[in-house]
């Protein structure tokens, strides 16, 4: 699905559930987040549409180590060699050897959260293969990849949480940091993520981004917002508080 001139979604779920996007940029492709093992068969649709084959990708770059953003990562490097790219303090993460304890929820809503649940289940969520071969970057890194995407650490809901800026196409890739559909609640708009581990650090890392010149924030779950980086804040910090998401 296309969201503007060499930015694409993976799917054509209009919740934009769980997300993975990819950079175009002269024939080549940066993967955003890898969403759910399942999703690899949308990227071979998605490529096929733009006249590319996997021959085309370049490179992966996780926003952060948790599963549902790890999902095609394992088979994409079998695949084609391709690492997963993503922050030393997620690599534990990114390889299953951590997992997150079962708090920091926040409200539920049945019908959001068993939505969620069956959306993980049918695109092989109930089984995501450890990152195998990883490589990591820093905060500040311009990375040599299409769209040449700068890393911002923005640790609070995972350790290793990172923010990608990629001017080429206007875009700030937020992974969990933010949600525009809180998939336990439904609840829509710029708003902080469920599943949180440091909510007063996500906080505090919100000031690393809010000056980032991008028309499209793209989080890891929930439709793309075109209201730009500052407006995104803004309204997250609205929203914020210790059970808000």
């Amino acid at each position: 699905m296309q969201i503007a001139d060499g930015l694409h979604r993976l799917g054509s779920d209009p919740h934009g559930t769980v997300n993975s996007y990819l950079v175009v940029e002269g024939g080549e492709v940066t993967i955003i987040d890898a969403g759910l093992p399942g999703h690899r068969r949308q990227l071979v649709d998605e490529l096929a549409g733009l006249g590319l084959t996997l021959d085309a990708v370049q490179a992966l770059v996780l926003t952060h180590g948790d599963t549902d953003h790890i999902g095609f990562a394992s088979w994409l490097s079998q695949e084609k060699g391709i690492p997963a790219r993503v922050h030393a303090a997620d690599v534990e993460r990114a390889r299953k050897h951590e997992t997150k304890p079962n708090s920091g929820w926040g409200p539920v809503k049945v019908g959001a959260l068993a939505g969620f649940l069956w959306y993980s289940a049918r695109h092989g969520g109930l089984r995501i293969p450890p990152v195998a071969e990883v490589s990591t970057f820093e905060d500040g890194e311009v990375l040599d990849v299409p769209g040449r995407p700068r890393i911002i650490h923005v640790p609070g809901h995972t350790p290793g949480s990172v923010a990608v800026h990629v001017p080429a196409v206007d875009a700030l890739f937020l992974g969990d940091a933010m949600t525009t559909r809180n998939v336990l609640t439904g609840a829509e708009g710029p708003k902080p993520a469920p599943f949180t581990l440091d909510p007063h650090q996500a906080h505090e890392s919100l000031a690393r981004i809010e000056s980032v010149d991008a028309t499209w924030v793209l989080p890891g779950h929930g439709p793309a917002w075109d209201g730009g980086v500052p407006d995104a804040v803004r309204l997250i910090r609205a929203a914020e508080g210790p059970t808000s998401a």
